[in-house]
């Protein structure tokens, strides 16, 4: 098989995961400040994931994460703040998050704008291959329900917050946007309004050897078949590195030590594939329709320059067919370069609109 022919077909699952740590941040335009924002205050913290622990990848169990408290968070102690919880893309972490976004600057902006003061937060989800894909894997670890369990209970533990569901965001880009997908559909329960941005792996996806190959026809020199230890996965492109983590989190295997995963190569292939394709969620969001009903506000955006607008249409149009009220914008831009203004002018605004500010009774 031909190695540019290889290279694409180890792409293609991960063609949307879309860029490198440096395209991610570089191709990222930074709004203007906008005159008169006052400075936020800005938080580093370590959030300990019960759902983590005893992980097989040895990911770690206390994760970073970045907190923004709204200005007038420190003057008035008796006020209690939604929160928004953003999940960022894969092959960085939450504090590359804070340069792709530019927050604080677009945080600020955005209350500067008129935007109602709320908290935001930005949970770290890097794992040993670069991204948890916010699933639940005894490889990586319950990243699903570190976020929606751990995460929201440290916040409303340790922080004035509104600690209802109907005051409560979530939104993530690309793998993030996986992730807020994913978890949105199946923890309404904790969250009030969501918003995907650019989602990654919508549909299923074909990895290891040509498209519609049958089982155990996966050629010898194939990349990843040759990958035995984490050391050789370190040497891997980016997109075959992509593929390391959706088979830790999509396909774990607890008896195949030391990666505890099965990669879609050899006789496995096609076995493989259908657990990947399982977590697709245009495969799985016609179980979800009733949770997704319960949402006071979903959106959705993507650039007209991003080859994820397809499958993200996709997902628009099956929550049409349902009756789920729902936005769907194409926007002006690549999958990374307006994602900062699309924060602060659209993301911090819907939610604004769509959650509840209600102080509760005392």
């Amino acid at each position: 098989m031909p190695k540019t022919m290889l290279r694409r077909a180890g792409a293609i699952l991960c063609l949307a995961l879309a860029a490198s740590p440096v395209s991610s941040q570089v191709g990222t335009n930074r709004p203007d400040p906008v005159s008169g924002a006052k400075p936020t205050i800005v938080e580093h913290v370590k959030i300990h994931g019960r759902a983590l622990e005893g992980n097989l990848e040895g990911d770690a169990v206390d994760r970073d994460a970045v907190i923004i408290l709204p200005p007038g968070y420190a003057a008035d102690t008796s006020r209690r703040y939604p929160v928004v919880y953003a999940l960022h893309g894969y092959s960085i972490g939450a504090e590359q998050w804070t340069q792709e976004i530019r927050v604080p600057q677009t945080v600020e902006g955005a209350f500067a704008k008129g935007v109602r003061e709320m908290i935001v937060v930005l949970p770290d989800a890097k794992t040993v291959h670069n991204g948890s894909m916010y699933s639940n894997s005894i490889t990586t670890g319950n990243f699903e329900d570190y976020v929606s369990r751990d995460v929201v209970a440290y916040m409303d533990a340790h922080y004035r917050t509104i600690a209802d569901r109907n005051s409560r965001g979530l939104v993530g880009h690309s793998m993030g946007g996986y992730g807020a997908s994913r978890i949105g559909m199946k923890h309404p329960e904790v969250f009030g309004a969501l918003y995907i941005m650019s989602p990654c792996c919508m549909s299923a996806r074909g990895a290891g050897g040509p498209p519609g190959a049958p089982a155990g026809t996966a050629p010898a020199e194939d990349p990843l078949a040759a990958v035995k230890t984490p050391a050789d996965a370190e040497k891997l492109p980016f997109g075959l590195r992509a593929q390391l983590a959706s088979a830790a989190a999509w396909s774990p295997n607890p008896k195949k030590p030391p990666l505890y995963l099965d990669l879609p190569v050899g006789a496995d292939r096609d076995a493989v594939l259908a657990k990947w394709a399982a977590n697709a969620p245009l495969a799985f969001v016609d179980q979800y329709v009733q949770n997704l009903k319960q949402y006071r506000a979903i959106a959705m955006d993507v650039g007209d320059q991003d080859g994820l607008k397809v499958d993200a249409g996709k997902l628009h149009d099956l929550l049409d067919i349902y009756g789920v009220p729902n936005s769907f914008t194409i926007y002006p831009g690549t999958h990374t370069s307006n994602v900062a203004f699309r924060f602060q002018d659209f993301v911090m605004p819907f939610f604004s609109r769509n959650l509840s500010f209600d102080q509760p009774r005392r």
